[in-house]
């Protein structure tokens, strides 16, 4: 594997501020799972702060960090997104959104102070938050004959695998989440199980 099938993140949303010759920078962190997300929270941030003059952002995704994205929405190239982004790179979180609002003081800061500011705002709000660490998991749909249904359920409570989306009828579907250092054993042990089908969704 290319990474550890542990990732750190942030366990809820937190806030910070910078300040510099006037201007002010309100940084805002979220976890953050899916890029459709992203929409609403700008939607929000930008009513609450109807006078503000950008709202620039950062996300990472998925537990090998993989996935980002930036914008400076209009703050010159380079000077916002890039070094918010940069900040989750060091404190190495992923599954995080950081939005930075920023209300013009008058003052041209500069690349060097735009930099500076853009990122020590993002600090402030990484350092409010609490950082915890979460296992990779897979995700499976397992498929079986409602006759099985109590093979099938004493091996997910035995395990300790979370489940979910759970529909019973005479051919019944359950969505389980396995830890990734796990999956080998746990798919071996459903497949000694007869007729039953089980499908990979998705890594979380």
């Amino acid at each position: 594997m290319l990474f550890d099938d542990t990732y750190k993140t942030i366990l809820a949303p937190s806030e910070g501020v910078f300040k510099d010759k006037g201007s002010k920078f309100l940084a805002y962190a979220f976890p953050f799972t899916k890029e459709d997300q992203l929409k609403e929270i700008i939607i929000r941030l930008k009513a609450e702060h109807a006078k503000a003059r950008h709202w620039c952002y950062a996300y990472r995704l998925t537990p090998d960090r993989s996935v980002f994205r930036v914008n400076d929405d209009g703050e010159p190239s380079g000077t916002a997104g890039r070094p918010i982004l940069n900040t989750l790179l060091s404190k190495e979180i992923t599954n995080v959104l950081v939005v930075v609002v920023r209300y013009f003081g008058g003052t041209l800061l500069g690349v060097p102070g735009l930099i500076n500011a853009y990122k020590l705002a993002t600090e402030d709000a990484i350092n409010q938050a609490q950082i915890i660490e979460k296992k990779v998991k897979d995700i499976y749909e397992v498929s079986f004959e409602y006759l099985q249904m109590n093979e099938v359920m004493k091996l997910i409570k035995d395990e300790h695998l979370e489940s979910f989306e759970q529909e019973f009828d005479l051919t019944c579907n359950i969505k389980i989440a396995v830890n990734q250092s796990d999956v080998n054993r746990i798919i071996d042990k459903l497949g000694q199980l007869q007729n039953i089908k089980t499908n990979f969704l998705q890594t979380v």
